[in-house]
Order: C-alpha cells, then sequence, then structure tokens
C-alpha cells in the first residue's frame, strides 16, 4: 500500500514540504539539497537493520554487506579528507563533537572555543549545552576592530587558561580560518585541537579552504551543508586516537548506527570527488561574494567587510529592524534565511541584530551572480517594509518565477 493510501496526513504534509523547497529560495547556510541518490540510498531496505558495532565486530548476525558499506564509507572519507582515520557512524556534528570530547577529556576539564555570540557553535562550549555544562568552557571572541580573529589574543587567553583543548571552526563566521596557527596555539599549552569544519567541509574537500586535517588531532564534520550529503556527522583523527574515538561514539554516547545514512554518506562522498563538486564550490564563494556585494551596495552593512566563503552576516541596525522581523518578512516572501547575532550584539539572540546568508542551496540550483543580484533585490525590497504583507506576497509570486527557471527536478534532485 502506498504512503497516500495508508498515512494520507502525512503524505499530504511531505508534498507540501516539496512545494515548499521547490518554490523558495533557501539561503540558510546549513541547508542544502541532496542529490536523487542520496534520497533514494536513506529510503532503502537499509534501514531494517541493526548493526551494533564496527565491521567484523557486531552485535548482531546478518551484517556481512553492512561491513561492506562501512568499509566503503570509511576508505571514501579518508580519501576524500586525506586522513589517517575515519569514523562514519555519528549521526550529527554535535554528536561527533560530544564523542571528541569524551575520547580525551574529563568531565570539568577547560575547553577553548569561539563564543557562540561571535560564530561559534552550541557544543564549543555554550552553557546550555553538554559542552558548557559538563566541562568549564572558557570562549574566545572576534576583534572589535575588524570582526576577524585575533590569534595574538586566543594565544594569550590560552597561556593564561592552559585549556585542555582548543576547538577552532565556526558556525557564521564569513572569513577564512587559520589552522596552523591554532596548532601552534595548541602546542604553545600542550592542548588539543579540535577542528568542526561542519559548514566548510565542501570547501576544504574542493581546495578552495585551508585544510584542518594535517593540524588537528580531530577533525569534525557534518554531512550535509556544504558537503552536500545526508544529515549525519564524521570525525577524522590521527591513528594513535583511532581507538579512542572509536570507542567514544561506540559503545560510549551511541547505539546502533543508521546503516542508511551511512551508505548515503559514502554516495556523498564519491559525489565530492569529481571536478563538478569542486566547480560547485568554486560558485558558492563567487555567489557569496557577489550577494554581500550587493547587500553591500544597497546600504546594508556586511560584518568583517565581506566574505571568504559561503556565508555572510548583515548588520540590519542601521535599517532600524531586527534579525527576527526580517527572518519573518522574508519567509513570507518565499526567502528563507535566520536571524542571527552579530559580533558585540546588544539584542538577545531570539532577536538578533543581524540574519545569516548561505548560498549552498541556491548555488545546487545552479544560479550564478546574476541571479544572486535578483535575490538582493527581492531582499531588499521585503525588508525596506517589513509589515507589508501584499508586498511580501508580491515578491513571493517573483521567487516563484525564479524558481521555476532553476527547477530542483530537471536538474536531478
Amino acid at each position: 500500500m502506498k504512503l497516500e493510501d495508508r498515512d494520507k496526513e502525512m503524505y499530504d504534509l511531505i508534498k507540501l514540504e516539496e512545494e515548499r523547497e521547490e518554490h523558495s529560495l533557501i539561503l540558510i547556510a546549513s541547508e542544502n539539497y541532496v542529490d536523487k541518490e542520496i534520497l533514494e540510498v536513506q529510503g532503502s531496505v537499509l534501514t531494517n537493520k541493526y548493526a551494533e558495532g564496527y565491521p567484523s565486530k557486531r552485535y548482531y548476525s546478518g551484517c556481512r554487506y553492512y561491513d561492506d558499506i562501512e568499509n566503503i564509507a570509511i576508505e571514501r572519507a579518508k580519501t576524500l579528507f586525506k586522513a589517517e582515520h575515519a569514523n562514519v557512524q555519528p549521526h550529527s556534528g554535535s554528536s561527533a563533537n560530544m564523542a571528541v570530547f569524551y575520547s580525551v577529556l574529563n568531565f570539568g576539564d577547560t575547553i577553548l572555543g569561539m563564543d557562540i555570540a561571535h560564530g561559534g557553535h552550541l557544543t564549543h562550549g555554550s552553557k546550555v549545552s553538554f559542552s558548557g555544562r559538563l566541562y568549564k568552557a572558557l570562549g574566545y571572541t572576534v576583534s572589535k576592530r575588524d570582526e576577524l580573529l585575533d590569534y595574538d589574543e586566543i594565544r594569550e587567553i590560552a597561556l593564561r587558561e592552559k585549556p585542555k583543548m582548543i576547538i577552532t571552526g565556526a558556525s557564521a563566521y564569513p572569513r577564512m580560518i587559520d589552522f596552523m596557527k591554532f596548532r601552534e596555539i595548541a602546542d604553545q599549552v600542550g592542548a588539543f585541537l579540535m577542528a568542526d569544519i561542519a559548514h566548510i567541509a565542501g570547501l576544504v574537500t574542493a581546495g578552495l579552504h585551508q585544510s584542518p586535517v594535517e593540524y588537528a588531532d580531530f577533525v569534525t564534520t557534518t554531512t550535509h551543508k556544504t558537503l552536500r550529503g545526508p544529515r549525519g556527522g564524521l570525525i577524522l583523527c590521527k591513528k594513535e586516537f583511532a581507538k579512542k574515538i572509536d570507542s567514544a561514539v561506540f559503545p560510549g554516547i551511541q547505539g546502533g548506527p543508521l546503516m542508511h545514512v551511512i551508505a548515503a554518506k559514502a554516495v556523498a562522498f564519491k559525489n565530492a570527488m569529481s571536478q563538478e563538486f569542486v566547480s560547485y564550490q568554486d560558485q558558492i564563494i563567487k555567489n557569496a561574494k557577489h550577494l554581500s556585494m550587493c547587500m553591500e551596495k544597497c546600504g546594508y552593512r556586511i560584518v568583517s567587510g565581506g566574505t571568504d566563503n559561503h556565508l555572510f552576516l548583515v548588520d540590519l541596525t542601521s535599517k532600524g529592524i531586527t534579525g527576527n522581523e526580517a527572518q519573518i518578512a522574508l519567509e513570507r516572501s518565499g526567502i528563507m534565511v535566520n536571524k542571527n547575532l552579530i559580533p558585540f550584539d546588544t539584542k538577545g539572540p531570539n532577536i538578533t541584530s543581524g540574519i545569516r546568508i548561505g548560498t549552498p542551496a541556491v548555488t545546487t540550483r545552479k544560479m550564478k551572480e546574476k541571479e544572486m543580484e535578483t535575490i538582493c533585490d527581492l531582499i531588499d525590497r521585503a525588508l525596506k517594509d517589513v509589515n507589508n504583507k501584499s508586498l511580501h506576497l508580491e515578491i513571493k509570486d517573483e521567487v516563484k518565477a525564479l524558481c521555476k527557471d532553476f527547477s530542483l527536478y530537471s536538474l536531478n534532485h
């Protein structure tokens, strides 16, 4: 029996979501569209099986093919990122980070990560996360001068506080990160170095951002976002930490791995090895740079003056509107962004002074610089009158027309 007949309520909601994704401009930096084959793998019989343990060391019988699938995913991840060891089982980027902490830290140990208000992630030491509750979490910020990372200041904090682990990586930082400098700082204080590249993993594999694999003891990432795979996590590390990492993931924090997701990760890793994927990553950056420049010309202040990667932050203070107001107005207009704190924000995380804009999803739709100019105009018109619902509906129709020219379905997605 088909889903439409067995559960019409759920079927209808899925169809509505398909329509939303098809007819919206997705500018949320952490979102993307997966390839058709990834949807196929995730909806396969691989979802049926428990495969607790690791290849050739399972706790249940019947895992012969699952061993092969996981081994393929591991080898592809190692090849793609040029890593010594890979664990493909983490359910998410957050659980990947948790496993790294559990592998070499004791509760109460000091960690130093990027402050969430300045672009870091919850799992880098936020007080509402396990990372801030189980460990003594300290944060570093961007400079007030140029809104960039100040490596000398980070070094000073590390020398003073002597953290056991330093975390580099971000969820809302638009500039390149110098992982070699973080390695030097970590070595000065005898700290482990963990690089969270969840946002920039695709750029890293394409050689468009410095890779941390050579410098960090541990590298974590999600497998979606710029990597354009299924929602999941991945840990890369030096061989010396392989056993500790594997034990931290299972049985440390997880039980049965999601084998349908691991198979989809393997497909994504293979896709990322192509020249087409490298060109796609290059266009993501071109689109982000061009869109940020267009918005700056329209009078919006861009945090740090621009971007080097797939995202940028827009300071709305001079426009007299909040990030929350902007997000609501843009969603009514068929444009999806997220409200976001900007460095030294005076508003709380539920209101914010800014929005975060990313280009991975619209680039997947084959949009380029010309379309970024159109998108800028649509955003600007919507934000000039955030309470004008009739205007937003007009813009939504224009968004729908633009999306029809870059249909997901015609692109085999």
